[in-house]
């Protein structure tokens, strides 16, 4: 896959999955802009630091790429927080954050990046849901909601833009080995080596998803060679079910 003279925008580009796409891209051919609270350690080509809780930031991040490279061919909506708990366990903060980063930025970024894309001719948009989305899981209740909105929005988006050349998929990963889990697990007291070799036995693969396993994915549907693929979730799980 070449993505020689593409451009493309990351969120949560310093996180493990998100710094896979990124290197992924790039390796690819792309000239890639970065977004996340802190983009100083990221190799790009233009770096976008804020948060995207802020509507105003959200809402200026497509434009400010385009302007940074000269056009918008791929949104990659990674920016993510996982909350635990029941409804009940869950405070308005978890509400606030979770609804915020999962489900309002990626929107706002959608809405933004769009008109951008339909004056070029055309683009690519691929949202990271989770299999957690598509089929809720226990003791997760805003983060599985956030997801499926995300996942809803996809499809919607996939059969509303279509006209416009526009695609737009989500990939639904499970667990990944990735900084976010490992502090999850070190937050509830599990040493986050041995916890993420158990948790690849539950796995009929044998392992959790590496960050690349995912990024790979999600290049995938940037790309061309997914040129007939719109509106689609494609679970990225190694053959777990959620539960």
């Amino acid at each position: 896959m070449s993505f020689n003279g593409k451009t493309a925008l990351v969120t949560g580009a310093a996180g493990g999955i998100g710094a896979a796409i990124v290197r992924l891209l790039r390796s690819a051919g792309a000239r890639v802009a970065v977004a996340d609270r802190d983009v100083s350690a990221i190799e790009a080509e233009a770096g976008f630091p804020g948060d995207l809780l802020d509507d105003a930031y959200a809402d200026g991040l497509p434009a400010a790429a385009a302007q940074a490279l000269g056009s918008l061919d791929i949104l990659v909506n990674n920016a993510g927080v996982i909350t635990r708990g029941n409804v009940v366990n869950t405070s308005d903060a978890d509400w606030n954050l979770s609804l915020g980063v999962n489900v309002r930025a990626p929107f706002r970024l959608c809405r933004a990046a769009i008109p951008i894309m339909e004056k070029q001719g055309g683009g690519a948009i691929v949202n990271v849901s989770s299999c957690w989305g598509v089929r809720a899981g226990p003791n997760h209740a805003v983060y599985c909601m956030t997801k499926a909105a995300i996942a809803s929005l996809t499809q919607c988006m996939g059969m509303d833009h279509a006209h416009q050349n526009i695609r737009v998929n989500a990939v639904c990963p499970n667990e990944v080995n990735t900084p976010m889990l490992r502090t999850g697990f070190i937050k509830r007291g599990f040493d986050p080596d041995t916890a993420v070799a158990e948790l690849g036995k539950t796995v009929p693969l044998g392992r959790i998803a590496e960050p690349e396993d995912i990024a790979d994915v999600v290049v995938f549907l940037a790309s061309d060679a997914a040129r007939y693929m719109c509106g689609s979730l494609v679970e990225v799980n190694g053959g777990k079910p959620v539960g």
